[in-house]
């Protein structure tokens, strides 16, 4: 970690690519960009309309020739033009002439734990695009421990969870490196598709693209638990006639529907614990596990994890933009490694 410390100081700006948002942090100016990772776009001009909350507004709702599309899949880019168009609207003209100015013009970016070359590949190219001469990847695991306020550059175990809305990442750090990790492909999005499917088979209710989450604030604070309200209303249309329909919806029912992509998780976290070293997971025991990512505002998925592990869970001040900041605190030198001093002969 010491190396990328010194070589994230001589970055300039630095980008989180996730599935759902993306952000970018500028060296001295802070946090310039936190919107949705989307991009509307005119089919027959190839021109873009909009890109971040006001093309997510357009999901859904636009004539044949416009195409709303998500230029990252699985914090993954999937589609390197449309990605780079995206950054540069979202960044603005104003900030990308400051950035113009470095001559040696460096980044850095987050990439999921174990993403293969091709999906490196494809985030460096999208930096280059904007202008980048050099680009530092560094591992969303470690970028949101230093986000949140972790001691990631101590002899002691702390653990990560980072709950994205494509995959969920588990690892446990020591040293500034990590001792174990786990990528479990199961997100926020895997628990807006089984809400979906249960209102679909069970209500012939089919919902509007944006209100997933809206059902998952419903469940209130104690969502995943039984102390959450008994039932709710839903707004869609019906499978069958295509008319708009309200249904009452038991929210106990949808507890269980999202226990199973919940279970995965546990299991990832199961598996670390177990790879992991006994002295680590006796600190874990008194630490816990520290959640981020916007998927760890879930109602009640923290009592959960409490449940289940029998550890301490907290959730950090500001889980959604951890990573970003974490990259920020690096590039900005807030970060001392520890030094190895060799012992005397």
């Amino acid at each position: 970690m010491t190396v990328s410390l010194e070589q994230l100081r001589r970055c300039h700006f630095a980008v989180d690519l996730g599935a759902a948002r993306t952000r970018v942090y500028v060296k001295g100016a802070g946090l310039v960009v936190d919107q949705p990772s989307v991009a509307a776009v005119n089919t027959r001009t190839g021109a873009l309309i909009a890109v971040g909350e006001f093309a997510e507004q357009m999901t859904g709702r636009t004539p044949s020739y416009i195409r709303v599309v998500r230029p990252i899949s699985g914090g993954t880019v999937v589609d390197i033009e449309m990605a780079q168009r995206m950054l540069r609207q979202l960044i603005g003209d104003k900030t990308r002439r400051q950035l113009r100015r470095n001559l040696r013009l460096r980044a850095a970016a987050c990439t999921p734990h174990d993403a293969d070359p091709l999906a490196q590949r494809a985030t460096i190219e999208t930096l280059v695009g904007l202008g980048a001469k050099r680009v530092e990847l560094v591992d969303t695991l470690i970028a949101a421990a230093v986000g949140c306020g972790l001691p990631v550059e101590r002899p002691e175990a702390t653990m990560i969870m980072v709950c994205g809305a494509a995959a969920t990442q588990v690892a446990v750090l020591s040293l500034g490196s990590l001792v174990t990790a786990e990528r479990i492909p199961v997100g926020g999005e895997a628990v807006d598709h089984a809400i979906v499917q249960l209102l679909r088979h069970e209500h012939e209710l089919m919902l509007p693209s944006q209100a997933v989450r809206p059902l998952q604030v419903a469940l209130s604070g104690n969502g995943l638990t039984a102390q959450g309200p008994e039932m709710t209303e839903i707004h869609g249309r019906d499978v069958a006639t295509g008319l708009a329909r309200s249904v009452q919806v038991d929210t106990a029912t949808v507890r269980d529907a999202i226990q199973t992509p919940l279970t995965a998780v546990l299991d990832g976290i199961g598996k670390v614990l177990r790879e992991c070293p006994p002295d680590l997971v006796a600190d874990l025991a008194d630490r816990g596990i520290m959640m981020v990512g916007g998927s760890a505002l879930l109602p009640g998925f923290d009592q959960m994890l409490r449940e289940a592990t029998g550890m301490p869970v907290h959730i950090a001040e500001r889980p959604d933009v951890c990573a970003a900041q974490g990259l920020g605190a690096m590039l900005e030198g807030r970060i001392e490694p520890l030094v190895l001093n060799p012992l005397a002969a």
